[in-house]
């Protein structure tokens, strides 16, 4: 019986912890096995919790009051805090050059256990989705750190020119021009909540004239796909659930959203930054009779550049937006 119960203890540690190199352990854990010592007895009830707004918790079907994504099964929301995790990042180079081939790597940690291993979820097909926007927010792009042996998860920079090997939005980016950048790194810790980790690099070179973005861009064009921002009473305002209806066409005709190809679990993604505390959210549009619809709340009025993004004839396909946010009491 005792041996039994030690190859029992063998083949579960061994589930668990993955390769030994050293005294270092090093994996890649999958998210269905983080997640079983936080199983629940029979007769608990789940958490579902909203995948941005993690402190919004619901029943299953329901959706966020303050976006109105669909909530997804969460039994860590409300549990721990979300600023206990956070993002190690580091660059070879130690400085970057615009134009230049490099490497950033990310690691995420917990604050005060750093030696601790950072398990994370597959959260929409990748365990990491990083945002990377200039300052002045007029560049954008959307890729995922690759996770290599020794820990960490790393993106290539590519040297100006050089073609993408990967169809461009994996693990590859470029800085063809100098300045400062912001990296959002979206990820969901096993033991954890849903966490955007706001890092800051600077590109070495000389630096354009930054941009200013002071007209409403509701509209725009990508290829044969035309996508335009129609919103429920006409303007954008703070403090209220804001339904955007979100019209998408295709050499002219209205087509159904529901067509499209999948694109890293959903039919679009969309992102929206605030051009002055450059405050990030990430949304997934609902489809409802064949249009997409967007729902979010907006803090702060203001000026917030938009991202969206969708696949279609196998080709990734990102129009950018330009929202002009007002007071709810204003009468502009």
């Amino acid at each position: 019986m005792k041996n039994v119960k030690k190859l029992v203890f063998f083949l579960l540690s061994t589930a668990i912890t993955g390769c030994v190199t050293g005294d270092k352990i090093i994996e890649e854990v999958d998210s269905t096995a983080s997640l079983q010592h936080h199983a629940h007895l029979p007769g608990e009830d789940h958490i579902f919790a909203c995948p941005m707004h993690f402190e919004v918790t619901g029943k299953e079907g329901e959706s966020c009051s303050k976006c109105g994504m669909q909530l997804e099964h969460n039994d860590n929301a409300g549990k721990q805090s979300n600023d206990s995790f956070y993002m190690e990042f580091s660059t070879s180079p130690g400085i970057i050059e615009a134009g230049k081939e490099a490497a950033l790597y990310f690691n995420p940690k917990i604050k005060g256990r750093e030696k601790e291993l950072v398990p994370l979820e597959i959260h929409h097909e990748k365990k990491i989705h990083l945002i990377i926007v200039s300052e002045d927010l007029s560049y954008f792009d959307h890729i995922h750190p690759e996770y290599k042996a020794n820990g960490d998860y790393e993106i290539k920079v590519l040297a100006k020119g050089k073609p993408y090997t990967d169809k461009k939005g994996q693990n590859e980016t470029k800085f063809e021009t100098a300045g400062n950048y912001i990296l959002f790194a979206d990820f969901k810790p096993s033991i954890g909540n849903n966490t955007v980790d706001k890092i800051f690099l600077k590109v070495n070179g000389n630096a354009l004239s930054p941009k200013k973005f002071d007209k409403e861009k509701l509209s725009g064009t990508s290829g044969d796909y035309t996508v335009s921002l129609i919103p429920d009473g006409v303007k954008l305002v703070t403090g209220a659930l804001m339904n955007i209806d979100v019209l998408l066409k295709s050499n002219g005709k209205i087509i159904d959203a529901s067509a499209l190809e999948n694109y890293l679990g959903a039919k679009a993604h969309m992102v929206m930054i605030s051009t002055n505390e450059k405050n990030y959210l990430h949304i997934h549009p609902n489809i409802v009779n064949g249009r997409f619809k967007l729902n979010t709340t907006f803090e702060k009025a203001g000026t917030y550049r938009g991202w969206l993004q969708f696949k279609a004839d196998d080709t990734l396909h990102t129009i950018d937006f330009v929202m002009m946010v007002n007071e709810a009491d204003s009468e502009k």
